[in-house]
């Protein structure tokens, strides 16, 4: 018997010390969102005994990395484990109601117990009519009055009639009063409850040993890889004597299963999760392979190349027409007084630039894009014209930013906005190597190019065992806006890739040429409603028996 009284005392003291756990709502704070990732920051305070204690964090985002989960708590209460689950079931753990949810089903008990005291009321007066008219009835047929009394009574049966029809007029009145506050009632509780913060299905199981007993704040941080941002920008220029006006944008999308209210929004160009082991270089060595047919390949560097006794020479090409960075300098930046920049803090490392804002911001776990405004920058300009007529017919204008690393943009799509129509989007490119960033702003159709090839001074002479034809192309550039206009104009002669083509430029007029590349530059000065005239020809002299197919 003392056995199993201790059996059943140790058994008693086992169920006494367990502890249930203890739930809590954690609530976003702040958010930094990276390229690729967002690191959330949350709170939650709970009251924890003495001892060891179960702790279940809810609402924190459905896909978080686990390995990059921190608690911060009080010095009195050391973290044991931190776990993470989508599909954590307990019996312990019940609904909270919010406050506001739990006055809205209070007023709705209130609501309903006065209307069943309006409708037992209603249904009393009607009892009371009807037996009134029964009792009519009666006092007819056994009518043993007199005129008067009989008219006494005609007067009381009809006041008592019309006081009781009135009460429940108003009974009635009363009860669609209620019924109509009910539906609005439950309408608002339903609202309430689509308007509540989105709470995920994810939890932080995290055990505890608490030294003293108490309410306790927890900081949560960890990274999601259900965020991004990306950065974009506003460009408007009234005309091309002012500087241009940049706001600096970002696109925010967050589907991390948990809304983001009012939180502290921090942007930053870095990315985490990134293998971040140095890489080593071990020994290359080249060897043979056999092939099919007998031969060998010698692998370099990825490429194989048939062994033969002699080897094929690999030759590189120079294609296409890039934008060149002139001589053009620009003053200093000038920040434009607005709120957004005001609200702004920049932050630059060695390894990224961070955008701390201010003013809170909702983002909604909906995966879709959200615009946040960062700052507002007057960047000082010079405005130059482009045209490649060999490639495009229009003229494009170029605005060109003369040391653009100082205000810390980075790669992102740009809209148009000149003389307050919108034209189109362009591509900010900072990472090159120019100390000159040149952004397109479009097309201009008052600048008219017409490239044509000139007949009379281009055709075709066979020479013994050689085909010469002649190339003739008349550039015409007009200048039909009011101001004077700078214009860089460039074209092109072809290159030879094989010693048994030649080719020879005749005529540049006076273009700056790059034999290695064969591209012609010039730069026009235009004056209003001018135009000018400039003409290339090349002659390329090549064996009659071949054909040239990109001639």
């Amino acid at each position: 018997m003392k056995k199993i009284y201790f059996l059943f005392a140790l058994l008693f003291s086992a169920f006494s010390f367990a502890q249930k756990p203890i739930f809590t709502t954690a609530k976003v704070k702040a958010a930094t969102v990276y390229f690729n990732a967002a690191e959330i920051s949350q709170t939650a305070n709970i009251n924890l005994p003495l001892g060891t204690s179960e702790i279940v964090i809810k609402n924190v985002a459905v896909d978080l990395n686990e390995n990059s989960v921190q608690i911060g708590a009080p010095a009195s209460v050391t973290v044991l484990s931190v776990q993470f689950t989508n599909d954590y079931v307990s019996e312990y753990e019940v609904d909270l109601k919010s406050p506001a949810l739990k006055k809205v089903k209070d007023s709705i008990v209130l609501v309903q117990k006065e209307l069943l005291k309006t409708t037992n009321a209603k249904n009393s007066e009607t009892k009371t009519l009807a037996l009134l008219d029964r009792n009519q009835q009666v006092s007819g047929v056994n009518s043993g009055l007199n005129v008067l009394e009989l008219m006494k009574m005609v007067d009381y049966y009809k006041a008592k009639q019309t006081e009781i029809a009135n009460t429940i007029n108003a009974l009635n009145e009363k009860e669609q009063k209620l019924n109509e506050t009910l539906q609005k009632l439950n309408n608002k509780l339903e609202v309430d409850t689509s308007k509540e913060e989105k709470t995920s299905s994810g939890k932080l199981i995290v055990q505890v040993m608490n030294n003293l007993a108490g309410a306790v704040p927890l900081d949560i941080t960890y990274l999601s890889n259900s965020a991004s941002w990306t950065p974009f920008y506003d460009l408007r220029t009234e005309s091309v004597t002012v500087p241009i006006n940049m706001m600096y944008k970002a696109q925010v999308i967050q589907n991390t299963g948990i809304d983001w209210k009012k939180v502290k929004l921090t942007l930053s160009s870095g990315v985490p999760n990134q293998n971040n082991q140095a890489p080593l270089l071990s020994s290359w060595f080249l060897n043979y392979r056999p092939t099919d047919n007998g031969l060998k390949e010698v692998v370099i560097s990825g490429y194989a190349t048939k062994n033969k006794g002699v080897m094929n020479q690999l030759q590189g090409r120079v294609a296409g027409v890039e934008i060149a960075n002139e001589e053009y300098k620009a003053q200093p930046m000038m920040l434009a007084k607005s709120s957004v920049s005001d609200y702004t803090t920049v932050s630059e490392n060695q390894l990224n630039v961070s955008f701390d804002i201010d003013i809170p911001y909702d983002i909604l776990s909906s995966g879709k894009v959200h615009s946040v405004s960062l700052k507002e920058i007057k960047l000082p300009t010079s405005y130059k014209f482009y045209a490649v007529p060999k490639a495009e017919k229009d003229a494009f204008l170029l605005a060109e930013i003369a040391d653009y690393s100082k205000y810390n943009l980075l790669r992102g799509e740009a809209n148009i906005i000149f003389e307050g129509m919108y034209v189109g989007k362009t591509f900010i490119e900072p990472n090159q190597t120019s100390d000159t960033l040149s952004l397109s702003m479009g097309r201009d159709k008052k600048v008219s190019i017409k490239r044509e090839k000139v007949v009379d001074q281009s055709g075709t002479k066979f020479l013994s065992s050689k085909k010469e034809q002649t190339f003739t192309f008349d550039i015409t550039i007009r200048n039909n806006k009011k101001e004077a206009i700078e214009m860089l104009l460039k074209d092109q002669y072809p290159l030879s890739s094989n010693k048994d083509i030649e080719i020879e430029l005749l005529q540049s007029d006076r273009a700056k040429v790059n034999p290695e590349t064969g591209i012609l530059t010039w730069q026009l000065q235009m004056k209003p409603n001018e135009t000018k005239k400039i003409r290339i020809s090349y002659k390329v002299r090549y064996p009659k028996d071949q054909i040239i197919e990109n001639l």
